[in-house]
């Protein structure tokens, strides 16, 4: 590099953001992800027998993918090229893979590929990497937010170890801002800043896991402000210039993403498991992060069928009620319908058995196909039905005691034994059950008479 190169290199760092400025040059600056880059962690081990594998970083935005990448690539001596999926195509991929080829044969060197927001390649240019992985021209570390299990081809999954990167802990990015405020090379330093100790808990909270978030606010709060007297000329920042500056935390979601089926998932878990200040916890992380509230009234309507049943047959129309009166409310009013709703579900007793039921009997309607009615209890809409048998035989209900007819059947004959509803004991169902357990034994002794006095 010359002089010239040097100095415009270094007029484009000072220009950019302090995320990217502060982005750790080695494994021992690397903040967070000790359960890789700790002693005798996997990536730490790797780089230091130089024996790096391909691998998919996965992980919230901010907990270090690329940071990590590029460390990699440095203290292992490897070419570092780099592409983004939103930008690049095959002709960018193919274009890498002759450089790799070049940086092989000239130079002996390894080439590690970063392919940022790796999920968001295509099948065919995934397809792209497979054999330059496979013969290890290129080393390829793809980040991606998203599960590789459903967005990275499996034939690459298979050729690539998947490393789970955590949302950086509070404690983590308080030493990243800390640092950030004393580097004098690529950091505030040079701006004498001091930072009340809450004002950096504050920050560091609002970040959610996030590093680059931290470093961005940190940033914003440093360009506003001016050196007094009062502070002997130091810059001064308060926990109240970062309230006014941070004023809402940005929770991260994403409606199509994992986040959102992890905590969909833990709001059915939690009214499941009977939990109802789980379920209003998530019920309100949802909403706050702009989760559509209809979509969650939705899941709570098939909740109370598949989850509450006839153990509680009123939480059907809670649920229902709950997305009428959102729909009439809309938000911020109609949230508490919602809640109300989440809230009963969670404290209704429970029972699956409607579910069961009906997932039993579809696995027989497959297996039995279009079995017969039987002919008493067809329609004898006209007298050529009458004649041919519909409805001969029928017995009306309402002529017997009880209002039921145990001689009845209403199952084709070859189904004539199968019980597919099973209630609880639970709520409401333990009423259902004594009375359906009646009225079998009563079926039961005038279909085998000669069994009544066993």
């Amino acid at each position: 590099m010359d002089l010239f190169e040097y100095q415009a290199k270094e007029k484009t760092r000072k220009l950019s953001p302090l995320a990217e400025r502060m982005r750790p040059e080695k494994l021992s600056g690397f903040i967070g992800q000790s359960h890789v880059t700790g002693e005798q962690a996997l990536i730490r081990h790797a780089v230091e027998q130089d024996k790096i594998f391909s691998m998919i970083l996965w992980g919230p935005p901010g907990c270090g993918k690329t940071s990590l990448a590029r460390i990699i690539s440095k203290e292992t001596g490897s070419f570092f090229s780099r592409i983004s999926a939103v930008l690049s195509g095959v002709k960018d991929i193919r274009e890498v893979i002759e450089t790799a080829k070049k940086q092989q044969g000239y130079y002996g060197k390894k080439t590690i590929l970063f392919v940022d927001e790796i999920h968001r390649f295509n099948k065919s240019q995934q397809d792209a990497f497979l054999h330059h992985v496979e013969n290890g021209l290129i080393t390829l570390i793809g980040a991606t937010t998203e599960n590789p299990s459903f967005e990275v081809i499996a034939p690459l999954l298979s050729r690539c170890r998947v490393i789970k990167l955590n949302p950086l802990a509070e404690d983590a990015v308080e030493e990243i801002i800390r640092h950030a405020i004393e580097d004098r090379t690529n950091g505030l330093g040079k701006m004498n800043i001091e930072i009340e100790p809450e004002a950096v808990s504050l920050l560091a909270r609002l970040a959610d896991g996030d590093a680059r978030n931290a470093l961005n606010s940190l940033e914003i709060a440093a360009g506003m402000l001016e050196s007094s007297r009062e502070n002997n000329g130091r810059n001064f920042i308060s926990l109240s210039n970062m309230e006014k500056i941070s004023r809402k935390k940005s929770l991260k979601y994403d409606k199509t993403g994992d986040m959102h089926y992890d905590i969909i998932s833990a709001f059915h878990k939690s009214l499941r498991g009977s939990d109802p200040d789980g379920a209003i916890y998530w019920l309100a992380r949802m909403l706050a992060a702009g989760e559509d509230p209809l979509y969650v009234a939705r899941r709570m309507v098939r909740f109370a069928v598949e989850d509450v049943g006839n153990a509680d047959p009123a939480a059907l129309n809670v649920a229902i009620n709950a997305v009428e009166t959102y729909r009439f409310l809309g938000s911020p009013e109609g949230d508490l319908a919602l809640a109300q709703a989440a809230l009963y579900l969670a404290a209704a007793p429970k029972s699956n058995s409607v579910y069961k039921a009906y997932s039993q009997v579809m696995d027989v309607v497959k297996k039995t196909g279009s079995l017969e009615v039987p002919l008493h209890i067809r329609n004898a809409a006209t007298k050529l039905m009458k004649e041919f048998g519909y409805g001969t035989g029928y017995q009306y209900a309402h002529d017997y005691k009880d209002g039921f007819a145990p001689e009845q059947t209403y199952l084709p004959e070859p189904l004539a034994e199968y019980r597919f509803y099973e209630p609880t004991q639970r709520g409401y169902e333990g009423i259902i059950k004594k009375r359906l357990e009646k009225w079998r034994q009563l079926k039961k002794e005038a279909r085998f008479p000669e069994q009544k006095d066993i």
